[in-house]
């Protein structure tokens, strides 16, 4: 039996040196550590191009939130009834804006108000709108319904701030309007008094008038 060890241990070190280089060799390749598609491998590459990266890169185009003031103006609970019984879930209303001229609103569900509240404002990142200024108000007189709601905006002189009430203030205030008169003639439903709000911020035509010219000159030149 000696012999038979001595012989084993004579053929291991002819092979690789040490007795346990053989056995340490076929352990690491049944582990993927050095065979070509191993796992180890495969997890380096996964940590180098994951999905981390791609993940940051989607919705670029999307403004940051840190540029932008985020506002609920309403959590409500719906209930749908389905075959197997009630589902109850979370509707959120939410405003964007950077008091700057940009303003937007989002209405998303969720299992939670987290989750619907999240949803909501990420819509509203992605509905932007500009708002016009001239003379530090809005350029003229606009109205805009939605479905029962109807909201009227006038302008206004320097000074007088923002006239309104309910969730038309709210986004008058975050779009950022420095003078501004309205007035909801309709249903007080936030919903439809947002959606008209944004619609009439969103209806503004400004143009350019060209330069007048003096007829007189033109007359006596002629």
């Amino acid at each position: 039996m000696a012999e038979s060890t001595n012989q084993k241990t004579q053929t291991a070190g002819n092979a690789g040196g040490r007795p346990g280089d053989a056995r340490t060799f076929r352990l690491r390749s049944s582990r993927g550590g050095n065979a070509p598609g191993g796992r180890s491998g495969g997890g380096d590459r996964g940590r180098a191009g994951g999905r981390g990266g791609r993940r940051d890169q989607r919705g670029s185009d999307i403004p940051e939130q840190s540029d932008y003031e985020e506002k609920s103006l309403e959590i409500a609970r719906v209930t749908r009834v389905t075959a197997g019984g009630k589902r109850m879930r979370f509707r959120a209303l939410g405003i964007v804006g950077n008091r700057k001229g940009r303003v937007g609103y989002g209405i998303a569900k969720g299992l939670d108000v987290a989750a619907a509240t999240s949803k909501a404002f990420t819509q509203g990142r992605k509905s932007l709108i500009t708002v016009p200024f001239v003379h530090d108000t809005i350029p003229h007189e606009v109205r805009a319904k939605y479905g029962s709601a109807m909201v009227l905006l006038k302008p206004a002189p320097r000074g007088t701030g923002v006239k309104a009430g309910g969730a038309v203030r709210q986004v008058l205030q975050i779009a950022g309007v420095p003078n501004v008169t309205a007035k909801m003639l309709g249903a007080s439903n936030k919903v439809n008094n947002v959606r008209a709000t944004i619609a009439a911020l969103s209806s503004f035509r400004v143009t350019q008038k060209a330069p007048e010219t003096d007829r007189t000159n033109d007359r006596a030149e002629a």
